[in-house]
Protein backbone atom coordinates (compact mmCIF):
# COMPACT_ATOMS: atom_id res chain seq x y z
CA UNK A 1 0.00 0.00 0.00
CA UNK A 2 1.43 3.49 -0.76
CA UNK A 3 1.35 6.27 1.84
CA UNK A 4 -0.32 9.45 0.44
CA UNK A 5 -1.91 10.42 3.64
CA UNK A 6 0.93 13.44 3.69
CA UNK A 7 -1.57 16.27 2.89
CA UNK A 8 -3.30 15.30 5.74
CA UNK A 9 -4.14 17.18 9.23
CA UNK A 10 -2.73 15.61 12.64
CA UNK A 11 -5.91 13.47 13.47
CA UNK A 12 -7.73 13.04 9.61
CA UNK A 13 -8.24 10.52 7.77
CA UNK A 14 -9.85 10.38 4.25
CA UNK A 15 -12.95 8.51 4.86
CA UNK A 16 -13.67 7.29 1.37
CA UNK A 17 -11.61 6.68 -1.74
CA UNK A 18 -11.55 10.02 -2.95
CA UNK A 19 -13.22 11.49 -0.39
CA UNK A 20 -12.77 14.58 2.49
CA UNK A 21 -10.26 14.43 4.86
CA UNK A 22 -12.68 13.60 8.51
CA UNK A 23 -11.46 14.30 11.80
CA UNK A 24 -10.75 11.05 14.47
CA UNK A 25 -13.29 10.83 17.02
CA UNK A 26 -11.52 11.25 20.17
CA UNK A 27 -11.27 7.79 22.42
CA UNK A 28 -12.34 9.68 24.81
CA UNK A 29 -15.61 10.64 23.43
CA UNK A 30 -16.19 6.61 22.78
CA UNK A 31 -14.92 5.76 26.12
CA UNK A 32 -17.50 7.76 28.07
CA UNK A 33 -20.36 5.64 26.76
CA UNK A 34 -20.26 2.58 29.02
CA UNK A 35 -21.50 0.23 26.06
CA UNK A 36 -19.26 1.62 23.56
CA UNK A 37 -16.24 1.44 26.16
CA UNK A 38 -16.83 -2.75 27.02
CA UNK A 39 -17.58 -3.02 23.37
CA UNK A 40 -14.20 -2.20 22.67
CA UNK A 41 -12.24 -3.93 25.31
CA UNK A 42 -14.33 -6.69 24.53
CA UNK A 43 -13.04 -5.62 20.78
CA UNK A 44 -9.16 -5.73 22.27
CA UNK A 45 -8.90 -9.08 23.38
CA UNK A 46 -10.34 -10.79 19.91
CA UNK A 47 -8.89 -8.69 17.81
CA UNK A 48 -5.60 -7.66 19.10
CA UNK A 49 -6.57 -3.74 19.12
CA UNK A 50 -6.48 -1.30 21.36
CA UNK A 51 -9.72 0.63 19.61
CA UNK A 52 -9.53 3.13 22.39
CA UNK A 53 -6.10 4.71 21.51
CA UNK A 54 -6.28 7.22 19.27
CA UNK A 55 -2.83 7.08 17.19
CA UNK A 56 -3.29 2.92 16.70
CA UNK A 57 -6.97 3.87 15.60
CA UNK A 58 -5.70 6.56 13.30
CA UNK A 59 -3.19 4.44 11.82
CA UNK A 60 -5.83 2.30 11.07
CA UNK A 61 -8.22 3.96 9.58
CA UNK A 62 -5.50 5.41 7.25
CA UNK A 63 -4.31 2.30 6.32
CA UNK A 64 -8.25 1.17 5.88
CA UNK A 65 -8.42 3.99 3.36
CA UNK A 66 -4.86 3.23 1.37
CA UNK A 67 -6.46 -0.88 0.96
CA UNK A 68 -9.46 0.66 -0.54
CA UNK A 69 -7.69 2.84 -2.51
CA UNK A 70 -5.46 -0.39 -3.79
CA UNK A 71 -8.87 -2.56 -4.59
CA UNK A 72 -10.13 0.31 -6.20
CA UNK A 73 -7.19 0.44 -8.41
CA UNK A 74 -6.67 -3.02 -9.14
CA UNK A 75 -10.22 -3.80 -10.04
CA UNK A 76 -10.31 -0.71 -12.80
CA UNK A 77 -6.88 -2.30 -14.35
CA UNK A 78 -8.34 -5.62 -14.90
CA UNK A 79 -12.16 -4.64 -14.74
CA UNK A 80 -12.04 -1.85 -17.68
CA UNK A 81 -10.40 -3.60 -20.10
CA UNK A 82 -12.39 -6.34 -19.81
CA UNK A 83 -15.97 -4.36 -20.22
CA UNK A 84 -14.32 -2.85 -22.92
CA UNK A 85 -13.42 -6.24 -25.06
CA UNK A 86 -16.27 -7.31 -23.85
CA UNK A 87 -18.64 -4.84 -25.35
CA UNK A 88 -16.03 -4.90 -28.55
CA UNK A 89 -16.90 -8.29 -29.13
CA UNK A 90 -20.72 -7.76 -28.55
CA UNK A 91 -21.10 -5.18 -31.01
CA UNK A 92 -18.39 -7.42 -33.46
CA UNK A 93 -21.01 -10.49 -33.14
CA UNK A 94 -23.95 -8.49 -33.24
CA UNK A 95 -22.95 -6.35 -36.35
CA UNK A 96 -20.48 -8.55 -38.49
CA UNK A 97 -19.19 -12.06 -37.73
CA UNK A 98 -22.65 -13.93 -36.74
CA UNK A 99 -23.66 -12.86 -40.89
CA UNK A 100 -20.43 -14.51 -41.84
CA UNK A 101 -21.41 -16.97 -44.11
CA UNK A 102 -18.30 -19.84 -43.68
CA UNK A 103 -18.92 -21.57 -40.23
CA UNK A 104 -15.04 -21.77 -39.98
CA UNK A 105 -14.77 -18.27 -39.72
CA UNK A 106 -17.90 -17.76 -36.99
CA UNK A 107 -16.22 -20.49 -34.81
CA UNK A 108 -12.35 -19.00 -35.11
CA UNK A 109 -14.02 -15.71 -33.81
CA UNK A 110 -15.53 -17.28 -30.88
CA UNK A 111 -12.57 -19.43 -30.51
CA UNK A 112 -10.18 -16.21 -30.11
CA UNK A 113 -13.08 -14.19 -28.90
CA UNK A 114 -13.10 -16.58 -25.94
CA UNK A 115 -9.52 -17.18 -24.84
CA UNK A 116 -9.06 -13.20 -25.08
CA UNK A 117 -12.12 -12.77 -22.84
CA UNK A 118 -11.26 -15.70 -20.75
CA UNK A 119 -7.90 -14.55 -20.06
CA UNK A 120 -9.05 -11.40 -18.89
CA UNK A 121 -11.52 -12.72 -16.89
CA UNK A 122 -8.88 -14.88 -15.07
CA UNK A 123 -6.39 -11.98 -14.29
CA UNK A 124 -9.41 -9.59 -12.72
CA UNK A 125 -10.18 -12.83 -10.41
CA UNK A 126 -6.98 -13.15 -9.57
CA UNK A 127 -6.14 -9.76 -8.77
CA UNK A 128 -9.70 -9.42 -6.85
CA UNK A 129 -8.50 -12.75 -5.05
CA UNK A 130 -5.16 -11.10 -4.10
CA UNK A 131 -6.64 -8.62 -2.63
CA UNK A 132 -9.90 -10.11 -1.01
CA UNK A 133 -8.14 -13.10 0.24
CA UNK A 134 -4.91 -11.68 1.50
CA UNK A 135 -4.99 -12.38 5.53
CA UNK A 136 -3.13 -8.95 6.69
CA UNK A 137 -5.53 -6.95 4.27
CA UNK A 138 -8.68 -8.95 6.20
CA UNK A 139 -7.49 -8.29 9.31
CA UNK A 140 -7.38 -4.96 8.77
CA UNK A 141 -10.91 -4.74 7.49
CA UNK A 142 -12.22 -6.74 10.59
CA UNK A 143 -10.55 -4.51 12.69
CA UNK A 144 -11.76 -1.50 10.85
CA UNK A 145 -15.10 -2.82 10.62
CA UNK A 146 -15.22 -3.21 14.64
CA UNK A 147 -14.33 -0.06 15.05
CA UNK A 148 -17.04 1.15 12.43
CA UNK A 149 -19.54 -0.80 15.14
CA UNK A 150 -18.34 0.61 18.24
CA UNK A 151 -18.39 4.08 17.25
CA UNK A 152 -22.24 3.45 16.28
CA UNK A 153 -22.61 2.29 19.60
CA UNK A 154 -21.29 5.15 21.04
CA UNK A 155 -23.80 7.18 19.04
CA UNK A 156 -26.56 5.45 19.32
CA UNK A 157 -26.00 6.19 23.10
CA UNK A 158 -25.41 9.99 22.99
CA UNK A 159 -22.25 10.46 22.22
CA UNK A 160 -20.84 13.36 19.74
CA UNK A 161 -20.29 10.80 16.68
CA UNK A 162 -20.94 11.97 13.14
CA UNK A 163 -23.63 9.78 11.33
CA UNK A 164 -22.01 6.71 9.38
CA UNK A 165 -18.57 7.66 10.94
CA UNK A 166 -16.18 6.21 9.80
CA UNK A 167 -17.59 6.51 6.71
CA UNK A 168 -16.66 2.91 5.44
CA UNK A 169 -19.03 0.30 4.72
CA UNK A 170 -19.90 -2.87 7.45
CA UNK A 171 -17.72 -5.17 4.86
CA UNK A 172 -20.17 -8.53 4.96
CA UNK A 173 -17.22 -10.47 3.42
CA UNK A 174 -13.58 -10.39 3.47
CA UNK A 175 -13.06 -8.84 6.87
CA UNK A 176 -12.54 -12.15 8.84
CA UNK A 177 -9.68 -11.47 11.77
CA UNK A 178 -6.35 -14.06 11.02
CA UNK A 179 -4.81 -14.62 14.04
CA UNK A 180 -1.69 -15.87 12.73
CA UNK A 181 -1.25 -13.41 10.64
CA UNK A 182 -1.08 -10.98 12.57
CA UNK A 183 1.96 -9.83 12.58
CA UNK A 184 2.64 -10.38 8.82
CA UNK A 185 2.12 -6.47 7.61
Amino acid sequence: MSNDNHDLGAWEFIGRRGGDAVSLVSSSVIAAVPEAKQAAEEARQELRFDFLDDRAVLELLRRRHLDEEDMFNAGLKHGFPLALVGFGVAICWGGVAQYWENSASRNAYLVVTMAVVVTQVFFFVRSAMTHWGDPVRQNLRARAKQYREIAHIARREGADVPAHYPHYGPYPFAATFHPEADDLG
